[in-house]
């Protein structure tokens, strides 16, 4: 596993519109060395892809096969991250002013020591306060 994954990478590789030069090479990266995300990864995934469909940003019919697309990648699942959310991710979400589940991100990374690619600044930013590297 090379890096952290957030939910907005993931959605860049989704939708055209957001898609990057920058988010390509992270999708490369992750076929070609993995990635790790919490717990929270797949529900946020999900849920952001069903909130697409309702706002007619992707076909209902398409939906099985983007998640499909992204279940398919060497992604783990961190379990542990579920396990600790009570403890260290509630400190990082005070500690940098940041909702629970941004702080599953940051703690996650910190715990293992990865970089971090995420597209958002509040995270970012904590992130950058907190000594985890961006990329």
């Amino acid at each position: 596993m090379s890096f952290v994954l957030d939910c907005s990478v993931t959605m860049a590789w989704c939708f055209e519109d957001e898609r990057t030069a920058a988010t390509d090479a992270l999708l490369e990266r992750v076929i070609a060395d993995g990635a790790i995300a919490p717990a929270l990864w797949p529900v946020e995934v999900t849920n952001v892809l069903l909130s697409a469909v309702k706002r007619k940003h992707v076909q209902a019919d398409a939906l099985s096969a983007v998640a499909q697309r992204i279940a398919a990648l060497p992604i783990a699942v961190d379990v542990a991250s579920a396990d600790i959310v009570w403890t260290n991710t509630l400190q990082v979400a005070q500690r940098y002013s940041l909702s629970s589940c941004d702080a599953c991100y940051l703690e996650l990374a910190q715990r293992k020591a990865l970089p971090l690619a995420t597209l958002d600044a509040a995270l970012r930013k904590a992130a950058s306060a907190a000594g985890v590297d961006l990329i």
